[in-house]
């Protein structure tokens, strides 16, 4: 490890045999320029998970983020996730080939189905295509995202086959109960993106958690994602900010009680916010 380098997230088993870090980086909004640097600069702090989509735009500034890092490929887990237009068996094979292009690897650790898009009814094909694809080694793991249980038990029902990850919307306004539990009984990783909320939430100068941060000595985005971590959740927070980086990978040399996860927990709208995938998607 390098005199800056943090210690690395610890990892979680998946359902197919691949092991995922527990804590990445996010590279939504960045573009191809803003992701080389964040994802090279994550890199070298400690991060070993990289989470992206086609959707994102910015898959060739991750692809050279990740060779600009020097580490070695195997050392890396890299998520990427397709659109709509992709869903079918064949079409999720040329949607693989085109990320893998623009990120410049031989293979994918994680590929996602980015959205179910219901009134599509092509998620089952395009799950089958991934299925296709993790018997044939081109990816290490499959899954989906924004996967409500009726959208994952059709998959399950359809293939048999796990999904080694659900890529949904949580936080502490939006604990999302239910889901977690469906997901912990069916052996599928729950992975929250808006792990801090965005922008408007003011999860951060919430009193909650200002006064867990002070009391703890941490900042209040350390707080939520360590709430996240005792949750067991995956998560991938977006910064471009090298000091803010290494901030959100420090988040294991502690814990919190369990009437502070308790009182995180409590700042739930009970689903108030979250975006209906059965309405929208890409």
């Amino acid at each position: 490890m390098s005199p800056t380098e943090t210690t690395p997230a610890p990892t979680v088993p998946l359902a197919n045999g691949a092991v995922m870090p527990r804590l990445g980086l996010g590279t939504w909004p960045l573009d191809d320029r803003e992701a080389e640097a964040a994802v090279a600069q994550a890199i070298g702090i400690g991060y070993r998970l990289i989470d992206t989509a086609f959707n994102y735009g910015n898959e060739v500034g991750v692809g050279r983020g990740l060779a600009a890092s020097g580490v070695k490929r195997e050392e890396l887990f890299v998520t990427t996730k397709l659109n709509k237009e992709d869903h079918g068996v064949d079409e999720v094979q040329r949607a693989f080939e085109r990320s893998a292009t623009k990120l410049d690897v031989d293979y994918i650790d994680l590929l996602l189905i980015h959205w179910p898009n219901p009134a599509q009814d092509r998620y089952v094909d395009a799950y089958r295509g991934l299925v296709r694809l993790l018997e044939d080694g081109r990816v290490s793991a499959i899954g989906v995202s924004n996967f409500k249980p009726a959208h994952v038990d059709r998959v399950l029902d359809a293939t048999g086959v796990t999904p080694d990850v659900d890529q949904i919307e949580l936080d502490p306004t939006r604990t999302r109960v239910a889901e977690r539990a469906y997901l912990r009984r069916k052996g599928i990783v729950c992975e929250s993106w808006s792990p801090l909320g965005g922008q408007h939430a003011g999860l951060r100068e919430h009193p909650t958690v200002a006064r867990i941060a002070e009391k703890r000595g941490r900042t209040p985005g350390q707080i939520i994602l360590r709430w996240h971590m005792e949750l067991g959740l995956v998560t991938v927070p977006k910064s471009a900010d090298a000091t803010r980086q290494r901030e959100n990978l420090e988040v294991f040399d502690f814990a919190l009680t369990r009437e502070e996860i308790d009182e995180i927990s409590a700042l739930d709208r009970g689903g108030e916010g979250v975006t209906d995938s059965d309405a929208f998607g890409h």
